[in-house]
């Protein structure tokens, strides 16, 4: 089997901050994920910086909330709380 799902990454930026929204529909349930970086002002004005490290915040967020989806579920299906490895 081979099933296939997006990542979608939105960007809000305003002067000194990126903020990225990461989410994902897997299965009929949504994953989201936030990330904030913002830019030291004696710093020069690089916006991919910026998104870079609000993006791999966000998806790190998205990352653990998987984790928690997956916990939640063999929780729901066993005795007790699950506690899968990361």
């Amino acid at each position: 089997m081979i099933e296939t799902s997006e990542i979608e990454i939105t960007f809000t930026e305003d002067g000194d901050h990126t903020e990225a929204r990461a989410s994902l529909l897997l299965r009929g349930a949504t994953f989201t994920g936030w990330g904030r970086a913002r830019r030291n002002p004696a710093d020069p004005d690089v916006p991919m910086v910026g998104e870079e490290l609000a993006a791999a915040r966000a998806l790190s967020e998205l990352a653990h909330a998987l984790v928690e989806g997956a916990a939640q579920l063999i929780s729901d299906r066993e005795v007790g709380p699950a506690r899968p490895e990361t």
